[in-house]
Formats: structure tokens, C-alpha cells, sequence
């Protein structure tokens, strides 16, 4: 009986893993792709009508996705490295929440941190990212290397 018990732990924690890597490459490869400038591969962790906000001291401000992906295209390749820690991944069926904290350097300097917040659904068998808002500050900020 321990066997079976062991043997079900142990392929719910490959599963479990598994799901987690599936529901963070859209994320990685929304970094991956600002640090390459890569128009494409930003375009492919979003869905078709993903919103995109930042609070700022004013408020919530809305940035439109295809101008951030024009934007971010535009950029000298490495111009822009936004280093994160996932910090939570949860789930409920197609609907996935992680939060990761973020340093964000510049051409290689350190220019803010923050946090991003995403909400992420499930669509045609992949995760895509329908909703990121992201808080930025250059106080108290904890360097991811």
C-alpha cells in the first residue's frame, strides 16, 4: 500500500510540475522576446485580447499590446533584460494566476523593479497571458541577478 501511495506522489508531483512549466513559458517567452526584440515571439505569449496596465502614482494606466509589441520590437537586441521570480503559481481549471517580482535593467543598468501580476487562460491546449499589470519603483528594490 506505502508503494502505491508513493508511486501516486510521485507522478501527481510530475504532473503538477509539468503544468507549471506549460503555464510559465508564455511568461518566459514574453521576456525572452523583449530582450531579443522579437516581435513574434511577444506576440505568441498573449492572447487575442490580453489587457495590459501598469499602476502608476496616478492610477491604473492601459497600455495597448500591439503598440508595447511595437515598441519593444524597435529596441536594440539586450537593450531591455527584465530578470523575475516566480513567486506563486495557482490554478483552477483553464485559469492560471502567478505573480513575480522583477528587477528590469536597461542596456545593462539597473533602472526599476516591481511587481507583475498575471492572469493567465488556457486556450486551444496552450496558456496565454489575458491580463498583466505590473507595479514599477526604483526604491526598495530587491536586485534579481
Amino acid at each position: 500500500m506505502m508503494k502505491m501511495s508513493a508511486i501516486a506522489l510521485l507522478l501527481g508531483s510530475v504532473c503538477f510540475g509539468q503544468q507549471h512549466a506549460e503555464i510559465e513559458k508564455p511568461i518566459r517567452n514574453l521576456f525572452s522576446g523583449m530582450k531579443s526584440a522579437d516581435a513574434e515571439l511577444l506576440k505568441s505569449a498573449f492572447s487575442d485580447t490580453a489587457i495590459l496596465q501598469t499602476l502608476t502614482k496616478d492610477g491604473v494606466k492601459n497600455e495597448n499590446i500591439n503598440d508595447f509589441i511595437a515598441s519593444v520590437s524597435k529596441m536594440e537586441k539586450g537593450s531591455l533584460d527584465e530578470r523575475i521570480t516566480i513567486e506563486a503559481i495557482h490554478t483552477d481549471g483553464n485559469l492560471a494566476s502567478v505573480f513575480t517580482p522583477y528587477s528590469f535593467y536597461f542596456k545593462g543598468k539597473f533602472s526599476h523593479c516591481g511587481a507583475n501580476s498575471f492572469q493567465l487562460v488556457k486556450q486551444n491546449g496552450e496558456w496565454k497571458i489575458q491580463y498583466l499589470i505590473d507595479t514599477r519603483r526604483k526604491d526598495q528594490c530587491r536586485e534579481i541577478k
